[in-house]
């Protein structure tokens, strides 16, 4: 069984690289195109695979070629499938990402196949025997059946709810949750809302400043980590190599300043190359941190 299961959505992403990020009315120059797996939950699995982590996935793809695809890509990461469900004749989730010459990102894309795992496709088994439950953008009631079964059974969750946090009701998860990662946008729109700071007082929030850094605020301590100077290529899936960096070094150490450390590693030179899928495996990631210092 895997040491961690990640949850939530695969897609099939379309990279566009243009002079800049189109506005109203406005034209942009395409440089390149490229094409791969894509999808917070897959990009974390990837990435954990990368760093040795055995890992499995909770998600659903489309039977067509780009579901096919995916799911080629997954199983030659090394990605557990056999909780990753196909769609009869469903259409694999496409992303179409405009990332511009400063490497910053915009997407377009439909949910298709996306979210067709329920809470009855939820194996229980295969979430209790994980050491750790990293949850991501999903149905709110699948994420709440992961979380809530993974809890009961004393498995660590840690919730990265992305984008949509503020446009769901993800109050279930949020509560089974012992980690949750938001950026700077995330955490100034909802926390301060929907979801006051104090709701989490008992819990780690991971704040992801981008090439800023991140900060850990835990019930006994906060941890500040000002992030690695790097020359940002394409930011797209470098939170999702910072989720799977930090979650890698807790499963070692509970440790964590070192976690957000070997977090901000990840996600730096993730946004260093292009792709959603450009985390570092375990030997680059020891190489970049031993030139660090």
């Amino acid at each position: 069984m895997p040491q961690v299961v990640t949850a939530g959505h695969v897609n099939w992403d379309v990279t566009l690289r243009v002079d800049r990020l189109p506005e109203p009315d406005g034209e942009s120059r395409i440089s390149s195109q490229q094409s791969s797996g894509g999808g917070s939950a897959a990009n974390v699995a990837v990435a954990l695979s990368g760093l040795n982590v055995d890992t499995g996935l909770v998600g659903s793809v489309g039977d067509d070629e780009n579901g096919l695809l995916a799911r080629r890509e997954l199983d030659e990461a090394g990605v557990d499938l056999q909780s990753l469900l196909t769609v009869s004749d469903g259409q694999t989730a496409v992303k179409y990402l405009l990332v511009d010459e400063q490497g910053e990102v915009a997407v377009l894309g439909n949910d298709g196949a996306n979210e067709a795992v329920t809470p009855d496709d939820v194996e229980p088994d295969y979430v209790r025997a994980a050491d750790h439950v990293h949850l991501t953008s999903q149905r709110p009631d699948t994420a709440a059946a992961l979380a809530e079964t993974a809890s009961a059974a004393g498995v660590r969750v840690s919730f990265d709810p992305g984008r949509r946090l503020a446009d769901r009701d993800f109050s279930r998860a949020l509560d089974a949750a012992d980690i949750l990662f938001l950026n700077d946008r995330e955490a100034e729109s909802v926390l301060e809302t929907e979801y006051p700071g104090s709701a989490f007082a008992d819990r780690v929030l991971v704040i992801k400043h981008g090439s800023e850094g991140a900060v850990v605020h835990a019930p006994d301590a906060t941890y500040e980590h000002p992030g690695f100077g790097v020359d940002p290529v394409d930011t797209t899936g470098a939170g999702d190599a910072f989720a799977a960096g930090f979650v890698a070094a807790l499963l070692e150490i509970e440790d964590y300043e070192r976690a957000v450390e070997h977090g901000n590693a990840c996600g730096a030179l993730a946004a260093a190359e292009e792709g959603a899928r450009a985390a570092p495996t375990e030997s680059e990631l020891e190489t970049f941190l031993d030139e660090q210092y």
